[in-house]
């Protein structure tokens, strides 16, 4: 009868924690990184030797073995790999839509040629004062869009740094979060539910850290997660319970460069937001550079030709611009209609030769061109990038539905488990209530 209680003992604390194990997969079914458990069953066998007691070979029971957590870090890596991809191409096309919000927002192309056939005006009727005025009016507005324009751009450089800061304070943080995790699974039971939760928490760290930078990941028999940065041959991040720090700088170039604090080695990632920044401040700098060339170009070109020419009163010409620090940071010098170049030195006020310069500057300085071009070129790399995103969304999703192939849980299946622990644990509670009966029985015999 001991023998009869002992099995039903077994079986009813076995498939209580089964019974355990099914309820928290369906309470978890829609929780964010939570992978199905199951649990391990195994019979209890008999001892063997010459004192052992059988009963015709059976066992005594059942036991739990462990609680085996469903995953396959192949699905997993992969997850990553795409969601590193995706990351990188939202982020890049986040910095090409504000880089083309700058280029356009400020109407630079339009107020280009508005200047040059304001000059059109003026040469029609060179010693009137009206089209002169509305000249100045229109190269003050050329000259604010130039200035607008600059600002938008430093104004996204100063996000790039921001944006950098954030994105490395908070790889930063997971990484800490990790070096814990690994910590507690190092300490943990194997093939405990504790250790299933340490691995959810691990897993999702994960994929938190390939949306910022793609990562190369080998887990350990513990469970542990080594990590390192870039990709396989790249530095290492996580180590056990040991995190390092990642800091950047940004060059003179507006290159962005990171680094391990401890280990002073380089990172370069190729996935991510990170990776995703890097492309976006090299997009910016090299706008600011074609801007600037555009603007010393023309600032440059309408001086020598305004200074080579001579005024309503026949003086000589002088700057129409004048130029800041950064060569978009420009304002109109000259305030005077009167002050409009529009006649050869010594030609009188009626000629409108030097005018004609502006012809010949509008055409081989091509700046309407050139601003189109910049504008145009950042669109297209738009448009590409966002088919790209496309597909690698598509995969991503798909590698998302192959992982949860495998980890995702299955209400019906989870249901139907349910039934069965539920009819084995009746079943096991019956076999405790029969040898009691029986062992009572056999006392009121005597």
């Amino acid at each position: 009868m001991s023998d009869m209680l002992s099995i039903g003992a077994s079986g009813v604390k076995a498939y209580q924690t089964a019974l355990t194990t099914v309820s928290d997969n369906i309470a978890n079914a829609s929780t964010p990184g939570y992978a199905k458990r199951t649990t391990d069953l195994s019979e209890i066998a008999p001892a063997t030797g010459i004192n052992s007691a059988t009963v015709n070979g059976s066992g005594f029971g059942v036991a739990v073995s462990g609680i085996t957590r469903s995953a396959d870090t192949l699905r997993e890596a992969d997850v990553r790999t795409s969601q590193a991809d995706l990351a990188r191409s939202d982020t890049s096309i986040a910095w090409m839509g504000r880089i083309e919000t700058a280029l356009t927002g400020n109407q630079l192309g339009d107020r280009l040629t508005s200047f040059f056939n304001a000059t059109k005006t003026v040469a029609a009727d060179p010693t009137a004062t009206t089209p002169r005025a509305a000249l100045l009016e229109q190269a003050t507005s050329v000259a604010g869009s130039f200035n607008a324009t600059g600002k938008a751009l430093d104004q996204l450089d100063s996000d790039v740094n921001s944006t950098a800061t954030t994105a490395v304070g908070t790889l930063n943080g997971l990484g800490t979060a990790l070096a814990k995790v690994n910590e507690g699974l190092s300490r943990v039971k194997p093939g405990s539910t504790g250790a299933a939760q340490l691995a959810d928490q691990r897993d999702s760290i994960l994929d938190q850290m390939s949306a910022i930078s793609d990562v190369s990941v080998s887990i350990d028999s513990y469970g542990r997660a080594a990590v390192k940065l870039g990709n396989a041959g790249g530095p290492p991040f996580v180590s056990g319970n040991q995190a390092e720090t990642l800091q950047f700088a940004r060059g003179t170039d507006g290159v962005l460069a990171f680094t391990l604090q401890r280990s002073q080695a380089s990172v370069t990632p190729s996935g991510g937001a990170l990776a995703g920044v890097v492309e976006g401040a090299q997009r910016i700098s090299d706008a600011r550079i074609k801007l600037n060339a555009i603007a010393t170009s023309f600032t440059d070109g309408v001086n020598a030709v305004q200074q080579g020419g001579a005024d309503l009163d026949s003086k000589p010409g002088t700057a129409l611009f004048a130029t800041g620090t950064n060569p978009t940071d420009i304002t109109v010098a000259l305030t005077d209609p009167r002050g409009v170049a529009a006649a050869a030195v010594g030609a009188g006020p009626r000629d409108n030769s030097n005018l004609g310069k502006l012809d010949t500057l509008r055409t081989s300085g091509a700046f309407e061109s050139n601003t189109t071009a910049l504008v145009s070129g950042n669109a297209a790399a738009l448009a590409a990038r966002k088919q790209v995103a496309d597909a690698q969304g598509a995969i991503r999703t798909n590698a998302v539905s192959a992982r949860d192939a495998v980890s995702g849980v299955n209400l019906d299946t989870e249901a139907v488990d349910l039934l069965r622990f539920q009819q084995a644990y009746q079943a096991s509670s019956r076999v405790i209530q029969v040898a009691k009966d029986t062992l009572q029985s056999i006392l009121d015999l005597h």
